[in-house]
């Protein structure tokens, strides 16, 4: 059996084509759910995880978590060579660089010399912390609702993607938008916020993704299930 760290799209296509338990961290009341056999919640931290992957007779993990699910990829390295279980990180491309988009290493830094004055923050819900004391208006756009901290100047707006150029170049205008706040997450679903603030000549803010564990990484499901192949899992 594999285990597939989940929440993403390739997850779930993955999941679609192997044989999986597949497991959502919970921090969404509504996610879309994989097929095949879903757990939700956390392990108990490495030494529960490791516990789990010998009790559960997982041959392989496939950690297909957010870019920026750094804590879980960490532990799920670390208990998968405890245990010597094979361990694969399945990551989409990040996004393509476009000159004069001001690169930051965290949320933090991002919200540190903000410029402009409106700004369209993408990062989620959980960053808003960082910008509780920034004096900017702001548009912060996630799927489930925030909880405080957060900034004082701050219009929510829940929305789950995937979202069309022309949605976002209607959203950034009707809002008088000047700047663009997001994370490298690569993929399709959120990349029209980027095609239209460039359009719209708006300076983009972008996170960049932290590093991975020195494990096999691959971008695609496709080189997922040949490295599941080759496994043997």
């Amino acid at each position: 059996m594999i285990l597939i760290l989940g929440g993403t799209g390739e997850a779930r296509e993955l999941a679609a084509r192997v044989p999986a338990i597949s497991s959502l961290a919970g921090r969404v009341s509504s996610p879309r759910l994989p097929v095949g056999e879903v757990r939700v919640g956390g392990f108990g931290g490495v030494a529960g995880l490791a516990s789990w992957l010998q009790d559960n007779d997982i041959h392989a993990v496939v950690d297909a978590t957010h870019p920026f699910a750094r804590q879980i990829t960490a532990n799920a390295f670390e208990a998968c060579t405890q245990v010597g279980v094979p361990f694969l990180i399945l990551r989409r491309p990040g996004f393509a660089a476009v000159e004069g988009w001001r690169w930051v290493d965290s949320v933090a830094d991002a919200a540190r010399d903000l410029p402009g004055s409106r700004v369209f923050l993408t990062t989620g819900r959980q960053d808003l912390a960082e910008f509780a004391s920034c004096p900017q208006w702001f548009l912060a756009r996630m799927v489930e609702p925030p909880e405080p901290p957060m900034p004082h100047r701050i219009e929510v707006l829940l929305s789950r993607g995937p979202f069309t150029v022309d949605g976002e170049l209607s959203l950034m205008r009707s809002r008088s938008i000047d700047v663009l706040v997001t994370k490298d997450s690569g993929g399709s679903m959120t990349s029209a916020k980027l095609e239209a603030a460039q359009q719209l000549g708006i300076p983009v803010v972008i996170v960049r993704r932290p590093p991975l564990p020195p494990a096999s990484t691959v971008a695609t499901v496709d080189e997922a299930v040949s490295w599941l192949d080759t496994a043997g899992a």
